[in-house]
């Protein structure tokens, strides 16, 4: 019976485990593994995120957001991720204004929208932006992800990539760690 117990159990964590997130169905995204992980906490002690050791991390607080921007910076700029998550004291809607207002945006930066979409992430309603375009001489793509933590306060989550080697992958990469973001009490 013990047995027949643990087998139950080790099944049903395996297959909770393994149960790939909405965004990385949507981008054929492969489970990842990291070694060597540490949590990083934003200075308000609103969220925190668990990103390998050897990368840099800096963090960056005002009145009304707390930021945590962190990189691999042993390799090579068109091969690595940057990935910036802030959270921002506003309410967020994801409605047509919105919407419009982030279009508007990737103009000024002459950028260019190539999928977006409403989705979950983490529990909560999220939208989501991949633009591309060129910054300095380098192919750039910039993922935004919007998170709606409450009626006062969301996410801003920025993966960038630059170049065109393995931007998919580095993509997978940035969701992987987004999808592990612990939210603090914010009084829901």
């Amino acid at each position: 019976m013990k047995k027949l117990i643990i087998l139950i159990v080790a099944s049903l964590l395996f297959i909770s485990c393994s149960q790939p997130s909405e965004i990385s169905k949507d981008f054929n995204c492969k489970s990842l593994a990291y070694n060597n992980l540490e949590e990083v906490v934003d200075v308000k002690n609103l969220f925190s995120i668990q990103v390998p050791r050897t990368w840099k991390t800096n963090l960056f607080y005002d009145n009304i957001q707390s930021s945590i921007y962190t990189a691999d910076t042993t390799k090579q700029l068109t091969e690595t991720l940057l990935l910036d998550i802030t959270i921002i004291n506003k309410n967020i809607k994801f409605d047509i204004p919105f919407k419009l207002n982030k279009e508007k945006e990737n103009l000024t930066k002459n950028l260019i929208k190539v999928k977006s979409k409403e989705t979950s992430i983490i529990n909560k309603a999220a939208y989501f932006s991949i633009s591309k375009g060129k910054k300095g001489i380098y192919n750039y793509q910039v993922c935004d992800f919007f998170i709606k933590v409450n009626e006062q306060n969301f996410i801003l989550a920025k993966a960038e990539v630059y170049g065109d080697s393995l931007v998919n992958k580095r993509f997978c990469k940035a969701f992987n760690f987004i999808e592990k973001i612990k939210i603090n009490d914010l009084n829901d």
